[in-house]
């Protein structure tokens, strides 16, 4: 059996992973810290009873927590805790350097003690800066983060090659797009305009809504962090994209259409600071070295996605009006 601990397993994309793990390698035993921050949320994997998963409500930047949990035999460090959202950065910048970079500062060095056999960051595409009207964002892209949320994970992503460099730490580091799909808290795009649509609320569009952004279904976003961990090569970045471009224009109009709403419910407001104006990944790497491609249709993954949002409108609820903490007390009693 591996030993592996996930951060920050229980929000979006680390509960989706939780979820494809215990299905599909049955020889790993999953660790899930993760200190449910206001994006965290355990309800993501109700259900779980499988005595191959076990959850330590705690704080990466806790040292002696990351000691507890992270101990000598652990295989592979999977580390997907982050503050994440690039409005919230704008507004504080403060928790994205400490949870972000302290964060994986201490990961590191506990995992290195531990002798922990390979550590995977994942990161993102926002650490490239923004793009043109043309190319894509390849591994040897130099960085250039434009908000402090991206600059958080490109400082995290440079400590990583740093101890590959310095330690030969055995290390990877994941970037991909965004993702899409069941669970993602209902403050990014496509899970926010479609639980406002589904109650005739209007969406906001930022900008001209030109920007143009390259989807990936959580489900290939979470094989390629299992990829990179299983068959990549040690101080290599790996990009993964769901090579599906869309301006958010197009992608709120789509919604629109699926969910049969008017255009009267789009609503302009003013752009972001900094807004990057298109990001596109090249996943040319991934494909020849790692085996991976995307295998979820962008047409097929949104409708699948709105569907789970259609059929879950009470989880989204409870995100809303923070009941969804509840679920913590009453599983844990708050400990």
């Amino acid at each position: 059996m591996k030993n592996v601990v996930i951060t920050g397993g229980c929000g979006f994309i680390g509960s989706n992973l939780i979820r494809w793990l215990l299905e599909h390698r049955k020889d790993w035993n999953i660790i899930n810290l993760d200190k449910l921050t206001y994006a965290g949320n355990l309800e993501n994997l109700a259900g779980i009873s499988s005595t191959r998963y076990q959850f330590v409500h705690g704080d990466i930047t806790d040292k002696a927590c990351v000691q507890r949990v992270i101990q000598p035999g652990t295989h592979y460090i999977m580390h997907l805790a982050a503050e994440s959202h690039v409005d919230r950065s704008i507004m504080d910048a403060g928790p994205f350097i400490n949870t972000n970079v302290v964060g994986t500062q201490v990961l590191l060095d506990v995992s290195r003690a531990a002798g922990v056999q390979r550590y995977v960051q994942v990161s993102t595409d926002e650490v490239y800066g923004s793009l043109g009207a043309t190319g894509l964002f390849t591994e040897e892209t130099p960085l250039s983060p434009n908000s402090p949320y991206s600059a958080s994970k490109a400082s995290a992503d440079l400590l990583v090659r740093s101890y590959h460099h310095t330690y030969d730490m055995d290390a990877v580091t994941t970037r991909c797009s965004n993702n899409y799909g069941p669970y993602q808290f209902p403050e990014k795009l496509i899970p926010l305009f479609v639980s406002n649509l589904m109650n005739d609320q209007q969406v906001p569009v930022y900008g001209d809504g030109q920007q143009v952004r390259d989807w990936i279904h959580v489900e290939d976003h979470c094989r390629g962090i299992v990829a990179a961990c299983e068959k990549g090569k040690a101080g290599e970045v790996y990009n993964f994209g769901g090579e599906a471009e869309r301006t958010n224009m197009q992608l709120t109009r789509r919604l629109l259409e699926i969910l049969k709403k008017p255009d009267s419910l789009i609503k302009y407001v003013a752009d972001r600071p900094g807004h990057d104006r298109r990001y596109a990944i090249d996943c040319t790497k991934a494909k020849k070295e790692l085996g991976w491609k995307p295998e979820v249709t962008f047409e097929d993954g949104l409708a699948r996605t709105v569907e789970w949002y259609q059929q879950n409108a009470s989880w989204v609820e409870r995100i809303r009006s923070g009941a969804y903490r509840e679920y913590y007390l009453k599983q844990y009693g708050g400990r």
